[in-house]
């Protein structure tokens, strides 16, 4: 197959594959489309089996630790977690939204870096919007903080969010020193979504809520909370010793998972489903098809117009660049076909592009597919999103989010280095 055919073939294919992705007829799994894709790619001759291979293998490390975090996040949730922390924060607003809204930032912000997007979207978006509820206040501008928090406020950790998992094991970064330089980045990001949701919510936050009762306060879930800790303390250990930070992962899920197997709370096809195996097997055979998208015109495009500097205009250059490509084919993707040649530029290119598709995806609904999951989740409640105002949301925020947590990823870069 000439180059220009493989490209051709290869780009119709992904484009294929998004779309199934973005529209689930009759919430057929991602990987229904994604799986055929990545064998036709091979097949056609678009990519060989040995590249194919070696993609696979890449993201095989990354795809146990988003399996491994994602039964851990559900395992805290049958812990209570997330209902304890709804409730506290209803609790703290005592009938005013405006602190309603700041504790769901806090709560959303901290669930996101160490849980993931994923537990933001699919666990803590309906206790948010049945702690609203209770409260009496109107749910909206808290549904919309979920769904921008799980973009935005991803950027603190390597197990934050997949993409994150994706630039760590090319950034030749520790944990801590990928948390070190992300920290500024990612309270820069929360602090515009912020700024931006006070006044652009004002009519539904100047509504009276009502106090919550003190009898409602659950249990503070102690033993979820130790086991988190840990869970974190060995994501840094273990980066420290050159092990997949994934073994950390999976040994808080086991200390959760053994108790609630013997009590019977919880059965063994129930924690491999919560493993959303085949969301796993979508990401890399996904990986496949972007890997003939960039080997046949992509890479060389991106290569022409990424910076491999980390000058200020270079990094906002590439943050900007990974921004738009991730609203253009989604951020997943994105993310795979820039990596490669970020990576050659060092730590601040690699950091730029995260802030680029983990910030980028709050502009229109294409950009992630955890927004997609969110707007599933909010029918399922009875509500529909907005697209003017997602879309107009999206502007007063992400250009200003790129700008400022690019400019502190710049100042983190040159204060602290990458060493």
């Amino acid at each position: 197959m000439s180059t220009a055919a493989a490209e051709a073939v290869s780009v119709v294919l992904l484009l294929a594959v998004l779309t199934f992705a973005v529209l689930r007829p009759g919430s057929r799994p991602e990987a229904l489309a994604a799986v055929p894709a990545a064998v036709l790619v091979v097949a056609l001759g678009a990519v060989s089996p040995s590249r194919a291979w070696e993609e696979i293998h890449s993201l095989l490390p990354v795809v146990g630790f988003l399996a491994a975090v994602l039964v851990l996040a559900h395992l805290c949730a049958d812990e209570g977690l997330f209902t304890a922390a709804g409730d506290a924060v209803a609790r703290a607003c005592r009938g005013r939204p405006q602190r309603l809204l700041g504790g769901v930032f806090v709560v959303a912000s901290l669930v996101t870096a160490v849980l993931s997007l994923d537990a933001t979207v699919v666990l803590l978006t309906p206790v948010v919007f049945a702690t609203a509820v209770r409260a009496g206040a109107p749910a909206r501008p808290h549904l919309y903080a979920t769904v921008h928090l799980s973009n935005s406020a991803s950027l603190l950790l390597p197990v934050s969010n997949l993409t994150n998992l994706l630039a760590f094991t090319v950034s030749g970064l520790s944990f801590t020193r990928f948390a070190a330089l992300m920290a500024l980045p990612w309270l820069a990001a929360i602090a515009v979504e912020y700024a931006v949701f006070r006044p652009f919510f004002r009519t539904d936050l100047a509504v009276p809520a009502a106090a919550t009762r003190e009898t409602d306060r659950p249990q503070v879930p102690v033993f979820a909370l130790t086991v988190l800790g840990l869970t974190l303390a060995g994501f840094v250990v273990t980066s420290f010793a050159g092990v997949n930070p994934a073994w950390a992962a999976l040994a808080g899920a086991l200390v959760l998972a053994v108790p609630a197997l013997l009590r019977k709370r919880t059965t063994v096809r129930r924690l491999l489903g919560e493993a959303d195996p085949l969301f796993c097997l979508f990401v890399l055979a996904l990986g496949v098809v972007v890997r003939a998208v960039v080997d046949n015109g992509l890479g060389d495009a991106v290569e022409a117009v990424l910076p491999d500097g980390s000058s200020l205009p270079e990094l906002l250059t590439v943050a900007a660049v990974a921004a738009l490509l991730a609203n253009l084919i989604n951020n997943l993707p994105a993310v795979l076909a820039l990596l490669p040649v970020a990576a050659a530029g060092g730590p601040g290119p690699v950091l730029a592009v995260l802030i680029g598709v983990n910030i980028g995806p709050n502009l229109t609904y294409a950009g992630s597919l955890a927004t997609l999951l969110w707007r599933r989740i909010l029918r399922d409640h009875g509500t529909e999103s907005d697209l003017r105002r997602f879309t107009l949301l999206g502007l007063l925020t992400v250009p200003a989010g790129l700008a400022l947590a690019t400019v502190a990823l710049w100042a983190g870069l040159r204060a602290f280095g990458t060493g």
